[in-house]
């Protein structure tokens, strides 16, 4: 029954070009205000918000909605668990994570729950509905505000190393502990593109492991080191 509320609304959406999205959070007026504003975007539909799990899977049982907005955190409840029971009762809705936590890590996490993007709560609005646009099964989108590259004059004797956009993501999450296949599905790029992109680091850090090139990112101020966590 849910996949086929799922897919009467799915018609629906392709007829009428209009994202029907259920909003998560227990911040009640940052869950209403985000309402307001998909309400009043061409092509979006908040069609409910929900401040526990229960009542968010009790919501997207009655709404179907194409889109789920998750925070991590729901009072006594665990985001991640509630984005996996919402995967298990309805499979086809998207969801995506919107969350104050910019840790890299919970990327990962957010991936493994069955999420298929996250952003930051602190992000633009125009970001987060391209994410909400775009986001899809099989991937994860991750928004480009949530990682900022760290700028920091290196130490004396030291070079100044230019890391691209892409490379600082993936050094960010290796610092984090993901492995390269996980990151490669998170930035929804090949294990072999990924695999250069750490090669690249390798040789601009003049590095030869993945260890050496996280202590010496954090060392220049590259990437978050632990005790700025």
């Amino acid at each position: 029954m849910a996949v086929a509320v799922a897919l009467v609304h799915q018609d629906i959406q392709a007829t009428r070009g209009t994202l029907r999205v259920l909003v998560v959070d227990d911040h009640v007026t940052f869950a209403q205000s985000l309402a307001m504003a998909l309400d009043a975007k061409p092509g979006f539909e908040c069609v409910g918000t929900a401040s526990t799990g229960p009542l968010a899977l009790d919501l997207v049982m009655r709404t179907g909605p194409d889109v789920v907005v998750m925070d991590l955190e729901l009072g006594a409840d665990s985001g991640l668990d509630i984005t996996r029971k919402i995967r298990e009762a309805a499979p086809d809705a998207v969801i995506v994570v919107l969350s104050a936590h910019l840790d890299p890590s919970w990327v990962a996490k957010a991936s493994q729950a069955g999420a298929s993007a996250f952003a930051s709560k602190s992000g633009p609005l125009q970001e987060t509905l391209s994410i909400l646009k775009d986001a899809k099964h099989g991937s994860m989108l991750v928004a480009p505000s949530l990682y900022e590259v760290r700028s920091a004059a290196p130490k004396q004797g030291e070079p100044m190393t230019a890391l691209t956009s892409r490379e600082t993501h993936v050094l960010t999450l290796l610092g984090n502990g993901v492995k390269v296949d996980n990151i490669a599905r998170i930035l929804n790029i090949t294990v072999n593109t990924c695999r250069s992109y750490v090669k690249s680091i390798h040789v601009k850090l003049e590095v030869h492991s993945q260890l050496e090139a996280v202590v010496k990112a954090q060392r220049l101020g590259l990437i978050a080191g632990s005790e700025d966590r």
